[in-house]
């Protein structure tokens, strides 16, 4: 994906109070589908009139400046999920305090545990995380491959 379509998307979003969590793009290049991931930057839950909104505005943005490179893409917008993937620090900051289970093999695997929070100079972060038995961990963020929030269902 370029990054003027990504940028473009990030600002478009901006403009209407939410925050790209993830714009990928798939499918075939004769149809392409630009998947993006979004967030309230209210900290409130994405709802489905969040995600028409953010759609609408997305497309006329994307149709205007061709963009996208095909007139037959697909657009879809959601939410991250309950279950979402934290890449970005910024992810690390807004979710301190929430179960975590990330896969690192500073951690021996996945394990799963509650996000205390992350420091350091950006591109050097540093997460700290506090498994079941009470044991805080840190971990570099480079050094993490996977991290999601954890669910559990009741």
């Amino acid at each position: 994906m370029s990054e003027a379509l990504e940028q473009a998307v990030a600002n478009e979003l901006a403009s209407l109070g939410y925050d790209l969590v993830e714009c990928r793009r798939v499918g075939t290049r004769s149809r392409p589908v630009l998947d993006v991931r979004i967030d309230r930057q209210d900290l409130k839950p994405v709802t489905v009139d969040d995600c028409v909104r953010a759609s609408r505005t997305l497309e006329a943005r994307l149709e205007a400046d061709a963009l996208v490179g095909s007139e037959r893409y697909v657009l879809e917008v959601s939410s991250p999920g309950v279950d979402r993937r934290l890449t970005r620090a910024a992810d690390w900051q807004r979710f301190a305090g929430r179960r975590v289970s990330v896969k690192s093999a500073e951690l021996g695997g996945r394990v799963e545990a509650d996000l205390i929070g992350i420091d350091g100079p950006e591109g050097n972060e540093t997460i700290t995380v506090r498994d079941a038995a009470g044991v805080e961990r840190r971990v570099a963020l480079a050094q993490v491959a996977e991290a999601r929030l954890a669910v559990h269902w009741k």
